[in-house]
């Protein structure tokens, strides 16, 4: 009963953790979106934006993302050590591999974050744009892995994510060119 119980709880505080995760990550980088089309307007709008969205920025990577990521991995590990079996199933084994890449993408934002409060940084808000869809693949899979564990067809699982890849592609793609 008491490891059920335990159980139960790391798998709610998980789930809030990724939420919060997810969240953090999409607003985050869609103020990169906007920071990096500040610092193509002229002064003294660039210097208040930039300095305003670099400042919100560490606040949503401090404040937001990273409590949620030691809480999603926290209690991501207390259910493994409470029911090793997971490890045992393959499954498990790309969906670790997933939040090892969502953990990535996460530090390589904070990277991005320094870059933008410096200056330009090389990259249009058109590349912050397609950064910003990382997270939402990352959780289509990982939501499935987790959904189906077991019953997961892994032809289809890459299928349908190679899919959903390529109907994001074209979702940008047909932004940018109504954008121009």
């Amino acid at each position: 009963m008491f490891y059920t119980n335990l159980l139960q709880f790391a798998k709610a505080m998980h789930l809030i953790g990724m939420v919060s995760w997810m969240a953090g990550l999409f607003y985050l980088v869609r103020l990169m979106v906007y920071h990096a089309t500040a610092w193509t307007e002229g002064e003294p709008e660039r210097g208040v934006k930039t300095r305003q969205f670099a400042l919100m920025e560490w606040k949503v990577y401090r404040i937001i993302l990273m409590p949620a990521v030691i809480i999603t991995w926290s209690f991501g590990t207390m259910m493994l050590f409470v029911n090793p079996g997971y490890m045992q199933l393959p499954w498990m084994h790309v969906k670790l591999f997933f939040v090892l890449l969502l953990t990535g993408y996460t530090h390589y934002c904070k990277g991005q974050i320094r870059k933008l409060e410096n200056g330009p940084s090389g990259r249009s808000d058109l590349y912050y744009r397609v950064l910003n869809e990382v997270p939402t693949i990352v959780l289509v899979a990982a939501v499935f892995l987790a959904v189906y564990k077991a019953n997961i067809n892994f032809l289809y699982f890459l299928l349908g994510l190679t899919g959903f890849v390529g109907l994001i592609a074209w979702g940008i793609y047909a932004a940018n060119k109504k954008k121009k």
